[in-house]
């Protein structure tokens, strides 16, 4: 059963065409990672997925409801059972790491002090960062602020949880961590996840499915082991690095 769905979008920038008959499941429960070329559009798909871009042409999905029917105040309202953890964190430099996963109950919830006090640091604790919550993000390493980026996104207890790049500049341990902790986050949210990725050790440690993005359409979707055996030689190209095959350089 799919949790959200993109049915055949299209979407441009300007003149740019990014998204072109794309359609993706995301099933319920699991974790999916997207693949791709930089630039593919990877980043875009997660946006449309909480709603922070409405598609051209097609329809978003989530939960059955498509995205483009609701109200701007119904949307925002909606969006507080979507996480969403940013490629460099996105915390608030002025605010303390508590402050920071706090801001969307305060804001969004009408939970009492000791409510969100607890929630919070359930949230800081799930992703071991229980005795950094005084602390400033600058104070943080770029794994912590990472991790303090999951926290705020799953504080909601949302359904879905979406990942631009958690891995991105961070080295091999710091990265083993970070993969562990969203495999267990949605374990323990019994959510669902998708994940951006370059790093494909991290993906196949991580992911229930993979879909590859190109030119705008998803070309290959399917268990890891399906993927790592896709006959399609625009994957194979990817997934071995080779300057050899149909993937224009």
């Amino acid at each position: 059963m799919s949790l959200a769905s993109l049915e055949r979008v299209e979407l441009k920038y300007g003149e740019k065409v990014v998204l072109q008959n794309c359609s993706l499941q995301i099933a319920e429960g699991a974790i999916t990672c997207l693949i791709g070329l930089s630039g593919a559009g990877k980043s875009t798909i997660l946006r449309l997925l909480n709603g922070l871009r409405k598609p051209d042409a097609g329809r978003v999905i989530v939960r059955g409801i498509d995205l483009n029917t609701l109200h701007p105040r119904d949307l925002i309202e909606f969006r507080q059972r979507i996480g969403f953890a940013f490629q460099f964190a996105a915390l608030f430099d002025s605010l303390t790491l508590f402050e920071n996963v706090a801001l969307p109950l305060r804001e969004h919830t009408k939970m009492t002090s000791s409510e969100i006090n607890k929630t919070v640091m359930d949230s800081l604790e799930s992703v071991g960062l229980g005795n950094a919550s005084d602390r400033m993000p600058a104070e943080l390493s770029g794994g912590m602020l990472k991790r303090a980026g999951f926290a705020r996104a799953i504080v909601t207890n949302p359904d879905l949880v979406l990942y631009d790049e958690p891995t991105t500049g961070l080295d091999p341990i710091i990265t083993h961590v970070l993969t562990d902790t969203i495999k267990r986050l949605r374990k323990q949210l019994n959510g669902t996840a998708v994940v951006i990725s370059h790093d494909l050790d991290s993906i196949f440690a991580m992911a229930d499915y993979v879909a590859m993005l190109f030119e705008g359409a998803i070309i290959a979707y399917g268990t890891v082991e399906e993927i790592r055996e896709s006959r399609n030689p625009i994957v194979q190209q990817f997934l071995q690095g080779s300057e050899v095959g149909p993937i224009p350089l």
